[in-house]
């Protein structure tokens, strides 16, 4: 990314950092960011990252709740359009990376192809498989975010 960065910087907690904040950004709210999975489980996988400094689900404002509401149903949208998933799974796991933060899986019954990829849910039906995520290179990785922020209402 060159030049000044379109994100609110201030935003940006370690979690957020560690999944490639801020060149992973697909959209910023004020109490939520989504970001592109850098390692995808699945095609479109992505992370949903509170603002706020909390550690726990419950810790999160009013406010926070309030456009949550709003960022989970423009992402389904977005998500929807762009890959047309079949079911989609949030995982709020925090073992690693404590900062409030959701996996949001699109999960797929059959093979997806994007940007000459084969995407595979090795998972599907069941749980997905953390073990087999796709360490695409940072071309594809832009191209996802670029689509996925083109089908955004």
């Amino acid at each position: 990314m060159t030049g000044a960065s379109p994100w609110d910087m201030s935003a940006l907690n370690a979690t957020m950092r560690k999944f490639g904040a801020p060149q992973t950004i697909i959209r910023q709210y004020r109490y939520w960011s989504i970001m592109l999975r850098p390692a995808q489980l699945t095609l479109g996988s992505v992370v949903l990252a509170a603002h706020e400094p909390a550690r726990a689900f419950s810790e999160l404002s009013q406010e926070s709740f309030t456009e949550l509401h709003q960022v989970t149903a423009q992402l389904e949208h977005a998500l929807a359009n762009a890959f047309c998933y079949d079911k989609l799974n949030y995982l709020m796991l925090m073992m690693v990376d404590p900062d409030v933060h959701l996996h949001v899986i699109p999960r797929y019954a059959e093979a997806k192809y994007f940007n000459g990829v084969e995407f595979i849910d090795s998972g599907w039906p069941g749980v997905p498989d953390f073990s087999r995520a796709y360490a695409v290179n940072a071309e594809v990785n832009r191209h996802v975010i670029e689509h996925i922020g083109s089908c955004w209402a």
